[in-house]
Protein backbone atom coordinates (compact mmCIF):
# COMPACT_ATOMS: atom_id res chain seq x y z
CA UNK A 1 0.00 0.00 0.00
CA UNK A 2 1.41 3.37 -1.00
CA UNK A 3 2.57 5.74 1.73
CA UNK A 4 0.26 8.50 0.48
CA UNK A 5 -2.75 6.18 0.78
CA UNK A 6 -1.73 5.20 4.30
CA UNK A 7 -1.38 8.85 5.26
CA UNK A 8 -4.77 9.60 3.76
CA UNK A 9 -6.43 6.78 5.69
CA UNK A 10 -4.76 7.89 8.92
CA UNK A 11 -5.96 11.47 8.42
CA UNK A 12 -9.50 10.28 7.71
CA UNK A 13 -9.52 8.20 10.89
CA UNK A 14 -8.13 11.14 12.86
CA UNK A 15 -10.78 13.54 11.59
CA UNK A 16 -13.51 10.99 12.27
CA UNK A 17 -12.22 10.59 15.80
CA UNK A 18 -12.14 14.35 16.32
CA UNK A 19 -15.67 14.72 14.95
CA UNK A 20 -17.02 12.03 17.27
CA UNK A 21 -15.29 13.63 20.24
CA UNK A 22 -16.36 17.14 19.28
CA UNK A 23 -20.05 16.35 18.85
CA UNK A 24 -21.44 14.15 21.64
CA UNK A 25 -25.00 12.98 21.18
CA UNK A 26 -27.92 15.09 22.33
CA UNK A 27 -28.85 12.41 24.88
CA UNK A 28 -25.31 12.34 26.31
CA UNK A 29 -25.28 16.13 26.63
CA UNK A 30 -28.65 16.24 28.34
CA UNK A 31 -27.74 13.45 30.77
CA UNK A 32 -24.48 15.24 31.63
CA UNK A 33 -26.38 18.46 32.27
CA UNK A 34 -28.95 16.65 34.43
CA UNK A 35 -26.11 15.24 36.55
CA UNK A 36 -24.80 18.78 37.07
CA UNK A 37 -28.18 20.19 38.08
CA UNK A 38 -29.12 17.26 40.32
CA UNK A 39 -27.19 15.15 42.86
CA UNK A 40 -27.35 11.44 42.15
CA UNK A 41 -28.56 10.26 45.57
CA UNK A 42 -31.22 11.32 48.07
CA UNK A 43 -30.73 14.86 49.32
CA UNK A 44 -32.42 17.97 50.64
CA UNK A 45 -31.95 21.68 49.98
CA UNK A 46 -33.53 25.06 50.64
CA UNK A 47 -35.12 26.81 47.66
CA UNK A 48 -35.73 30.53 48.18
CA UNK A 49 -37.96 32.11 45.53
CA UNK A 50 -37.88 35.90 45.16
CA UNK A 51 -40.26 37.71 42.83
CA UNK A 52 -39.41 41.11 41.30
CA UNK A 53 -41.66 43.53 39.40
CA UNK A 54 -39.95 46.42 37.61
CA UNK A 55 -36.85 45.84 39.72
CA UNK A 56 -38.68 45.87 43.08
CA UNK A 57 -39.01 42.81 45.27
CA UNK A 58 -42.68 41.90 45.68
CA UNK A 59 -42.78 38.42 47.22
CA UNK A 60 -40.64 35.71 48.83
CA UNK A 61 -41.27 32.01 49.44
CA UNK A 62 -38.89 29.64 51.24
CA UNK A 63 -39.20 25.90 50.60
CA UNK A 64 -37.40 22.79 51.80
CA UNK A 65 -37.07 20.21 49.03
CA UNK A 66 -36.55 16.51 49.78
CA UNK A 67 -35.60 14.51 46.66
CA UNK A 68 -35.03 10.81 46.08
CA UNK A 69 -34.18 9.10 42.77
CA UNK A 70 -36.54 6.31 41.79
CA UNK A 71 -34.55 3.12 41.17
CA UNK A 72 -37.15 2.03 38.63
CA UNK A 73 -37.05 4.87 36.11
CA UNK A 74 -34.24 7.15 37.31
CA UNK A 75 -36.60 10.10 37.77
CA UNK A 76 -36.92 11.87 41.11
CA UNK A 77 -39.68 11.69 43.68
CA UNK A 78 -40.02 14.87 45.73
CA UNK A 79 -41.59 16.24 48.85
CA UNK A 80 -41.58 20.03 49.14
CA UNK A 81 -42.35 21.70 52.47
CA UNK A 82 -43.39 25.36 52.59
CA UNK A 83 -41.46 27.21 55.32
CA UNK A 84 -42.19 30.89 54.64
CA UNK A 85 -44.25 33.05 54.60
CA UNK A 86 -45.93 32.06 57.86
CA UNK A 87 -49.38 31.80 56.25
CA UNK A 88 -48.11 28.93 54.08
CA UNK A 89 -45.92 27.16 56.67
CA UNK A 90 -46.17 23.35 56.62
CA UNK A 91 -48.09 23.14 53.37
CA UNK A 92 -46.71 20.33 51.22
CA UNK A 93 -46.19 19.52 47.56
CA UNK A 94 -45.65 15.86 46.61
CA UNK A 95 -44.30 14.64 43.26
CA UNK A 96 -44.56 10.90 42.69
CA UNK A 97 -43.97 9.95 39.06
CA UNK A 98 -45.69 12.68 37.06
CA UNK A 99 -48.43 13.09 39.66
CA UNK A 100 -48.33 16.24 41.81
CA UNK A 101 -50.37 16.67 44.98
CA UNK A 102 -50.81 19.73 47.17
CA UNK A 103 -51.57 19.27 50.87
CA UNK A 104 -52.94 22.01 53.14
CA UNK A 105 -52.78 21.15 56.88
CA UNK A 106 -55.60 23.60 57.67
CA UNK A 107 -58.07 21.51 55.67
CA UNK A 108 -56.15 18.23 55.94
CA UNK A 109 -56.95 17.68 52.28
CA UNK A 110 -54.65 16.79 49.41
CA UNK A 111 -55.62 17.74 45.87
CA UNK A 112 -54.02 16.90 42.56
CA UNK A 113 -52.42 19.88 40.83
CA UNK A 114 -50.76 20.66 37.51
CA UNK A 115 -46.99 21.05 37.17
CA UNK A 116 -47.69 24.01 34.85
CA UNK A 117 -49.58 25.95 37.53
CA UNK A 118 -47.75 29.01 38.86
CA UNK A 119 -46.35 28.75 42.36
CA UNK A 120 -44.71 32.17 42.71
CA UNK A 121 -44.06 34.67 39.96
CA UNK A 122 -42.51 32.85 37.01
CA UNK A 123 -41.82 29.68 38.99
CA UNK A 124 -44.29 26.87 38.33
CA UNK A 125 -44.93 23.86 40.55
CA UNK A 126 -42.78 21.80 38.19
CA UNK A 127 -39.85 24.20 38.56
CA UNK A 128 -39.34 23.64 42.29
CA UNK A 129 -39.15 19.84 42.17
CA UNK A 130 -36.07 17.89 41.11
CA UNK A 131 -36.39 16.60 37.54
CA UNK A 132 -34.08 14.78 35.15
CA UNK A 133 -35.04 16.26 31.79
CA UNK A 134 -33.56 13.29 29.91
CA UNK A 135 -36.39 11.17 31.34
CA UNK A 136 -39.20 13.54 30.35
CA UNK A 137 -38.00 14.96 27.02
CA UNK A 138 -36.63 13.77 23.68
CA UNK A 139 -33.51 15.84 22.91
CA UNK A 140 -32.20 16.89 19.51
CA UNK A 141 -28.94 18.70 18.84
CA UNK A 142 -29.82 21.99 17.16
CA UNK A 143 -26.26 23.24 16.67
CA UNK A 144 -23.59 25.35 18.35
CA UNK A 145 -23.53 29.07 19.05
CA UNK A 146 -22.13 31.74 21.31
CA UNK A 147 -24.67 33.01 23.83
CA UNK A 148 -24.59 35.56 26.63
CA UNK A 149 -24.99 33.94 30.05
CA UNK A 150 -26.65 35.29 33.19
CA UNK A 151 -23.48 37.19 34.09
CA UNK A 152 -23.34 38.80 30.62
CA UNK A 153 -20.35 36.70 29.61
CA UNK A 154 -20.06 35.04 26.19
CA UNK A 155 -20.20 31.22 26.32
CA UNK A 156 -19.77 28.80 23.44
CA UNK A 157 -22.65 26.36 23.74
CA UNK A 158 -24.39 23.37 22.30
CA UNK A 159 -28.08 24.08 21.73
CA UNK A 160 -30.57 21.28 22.38
CA UNK A 161 -34.25 21.25 21.50
CA UNK A 162 -36.28 19.16 23.94
CA UNK A 163 -39.73 17.80 23.10
CA UNK A 164 -41.97 16.43 25.84
CA UNK A 165 -42.46 12.66 25.83
CA UNK A 166 -45.89 12.97 27.51
CA UNK A 167 -48.38 15.85 27.94
CA UNK A 168 -48.24 15.80 31.77
CA UNK A 169 -44.77 17.36 32.16
CA UNK A 170 -44.22 21.02 32.96
CA UNK A 171 -43.37 22.32 29.47
CA UNK A 172 -44.25 21.17 25.96
CA UNK A 173 -40.81 22.10 24.62
CA UNK A 174 -37.53 23.57 25.85
CA UNK A 175 -34.55 25.10 24.06
CA UNK A 176 -31.50 24.48 26.24
CA UNK A 177 -27.98 25.86 25.87
CA UNK A 178 -25.12 23.92 27.49
CA UNK A 179 -21.52 25.09 27.83
CA UNK A 180 -19.58 23.17 25.17
CA UNK A 181 -16.63 22.73 27.51
CA UNK A 182 -18.30 21.29 30.61
CA UNK A 183 -22.04 20.72 29.90
CA UNK A 184 -23.06 23.36 32.47
CA UNK A 185 -26.60 24.56 31.77
CA UNK A 186 -26.37 28.20 30.68
CA UNK A 187 -29.77 29.26 29.36
CA UNK A 188 -33.21 27.79 28.63
CA UNK A 189 -36.33 28.92 26.83
CA UNK A 190 -39.64 27.27 27.71
CA UNK A 191 -42.62 26.97 25.33
CA UNK A 192 -46.32 26.17 25.39
CA UNK A 193 -47.91 23.55 23.13
CA UNK A 194 -48.80 26.32 20.67
CA UNK A 195 -45.15 27.38 20.49
CA UNK A 196 -45.53 30.58 22.53
CA UNK A 197 -42.57 31.56 24.68
CA UNK A 198 -43.45 31.25 28.37
CA UNK A 199 -40.18 32.23 30.03
CA UNK A 200 -36.42 32.41 29.73
CA UNK A 201 -34.10 31.07 32.45
CA UNK A 202 -30.42 31.66 33.18
CA UNK A 203 -28.41 29.29 35.40
CA UNK A 204 -25.86 31.12 37.56
CA UNK A 205 -23.48 31.07 40.52
CA UNK A 206 -21.97 27.63 40.10
CA UNK A 207 -20.26 26.24 43.17
CA UNK A 208 -19.28 22.90 44.67
CA UNK A 209 -22.29 21.20 46.24
CA UNK A 210 -22.57 17.49 47.04
CA UNK A 211 -19.64 16.44 44.90
CA UNK A 212 -20.12 18.56 41.78
CA UNK A 213 -20.14 22.15 40.58
CA UNK A 214 -23.84 23.05 40.40
CA UNK A 215 -25.86 26.20 39.69
CA UNK A 216 -27.07 27.74 42.94
CA UNK A 217 -29.29 30.36 41.31
CA UNK A 218 -31.78 30.36 38.45
CA UNK A 219 -33.10 33.66 37.09
CA UNK A 220 -36.47 33.29 35.33
CA UNK A 221 -37.80 36.07 33.07
CA UNK A 222 -41.37 36.25 31.77
CA UNK A 223 -41.69 35.61 28.04
CA UNK A 224 -43.86 38.68 27.48
CA UNK A 225 -42.82 41.08 30.23
CA UNK A 226 -39.03 41.20 30.87
CA UNK A 227 -39.66 43.32 33.97
CA UNK A 228 -41.31 40.35 35.70
CA UNK A 229 -38.48 38.26 37.13
CA UNK A 230 -38.29 35.41 39.63
CA UNK A 231 -35.01 34.29 41.19
CA UNK A 232 -34.64 30.81 42.68
CA UNK A 233 -31.69 30.40 45.08
CA UNK A 234 -30.55 26.99 46.26
CA UNK A 235 -28.75 26.54 49.57
CA UNK A 236 -28.22 24.10 52.45
CA UNK A 237 -27.51 21.13 50.19
CA UNK A 238 -27.36 18.00 52.37
CA UNK A 239 -27.12 14.29 51.67
CA UNK A 240 -29.95 12.69 53.59
CA UNK A 241 -32.13 9.63 53.64
CA UNK A 242 -35.64 10.36 52.37
CA UNK A 243 -37.97 7.61 53.65
CA UNK A 244 -40.31 6.09 51.09
CA UNK A 245 -43.19 6.78 53.48
CA UNK A 246 -42.70 10.54 53.01
CA UNK A 247 -43.34 10.13 49.30
CA UNK A 248 -46.84 8.67 49.60
CA UNK A 249 -50.00 10.74 49.36
CA UNK A 250 -51.57 8.87 52.29
CA UNK A 251 -48.69 9.95 54.55
CA UNK A 252 -48.92 13.71 53.97
CA UNK A 253 -51.14 14.40 57.01
CA UNK A 254 -48.59 12.65 59.27
CA UNK A 255 -45.42 14.14 57.81
CA UNK A 256 -42.94 15.63 60.29
CA UNK A 257 -39.33 16.21 59.18
CA UNK A 258 -36.74 14.33 61.23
Amino acid sequence: MKLSRLVGMACALLWASIAVHAAPSATQLLEQSDAIRNPGNSFSLTNTLIEFRNGKQTNVDVLTVYAKPDLGDGQYRNLVQFDEPARDANKLLLKNGNDLWFYDPSSQASVRISPQQRLLGQAANGDVVTVNWAKDYVPALAGEEDVTDGDRQARHCYQLHLTARTPDVTYHAIDLWLDAGNSHPVKARFYTESGALLKVAYFRKFQQELGAERPTETVIIDGLDPNWVTVMRYSNYTWRDVPDAWLQRAYLARFKPE
